[in-house]
């Protein structure tokens, strides 16, 4: 998977998303809601990962997939997944 990521946003309410998000951003959250993707199109997030072994079922699989959006999904909280991808250089999406 080969895409420019220039920040992460962490968040479970997608109006917080809507209002905080920056484009080509990754979105880190718990939900896993069809809403999540059709947030992420709108808000121009490029890949979304689900903390906390959440796995997304067909319908979000097939939303995603429709969109070019990839899922990702981790072990750790949304806390960690923050921080490490914060570690890694990636900034937040608050830093615009």
């Amino acid at each position: 998977m080969d895409m420019d990521i220039q920040s992460a946003c962490s968040a479970d309410m997608m109006s917080t998303v809507m209002y905080y998000h920056t484009a080509n951003s990754l979105l880190i959250t718990g939900l896993s809601q069809p809403s999540v993707v059709r947030t992420a199109e709108m808000a121009g997030i490029k890949a979304i990962v689900f903390v906390l072994n959440k796995k997304p079922d067909e319908n979000i699989i097939d939303i995603a997939r429709q969109k070019n959006i990839p899922l990702l999904t981790t072990s750790y909280c949304m806390y960690t997944a923050s921080g490490k991808l914060y570690e890694a250089g990636i900034p937040s999406c608050l830093g615009k």
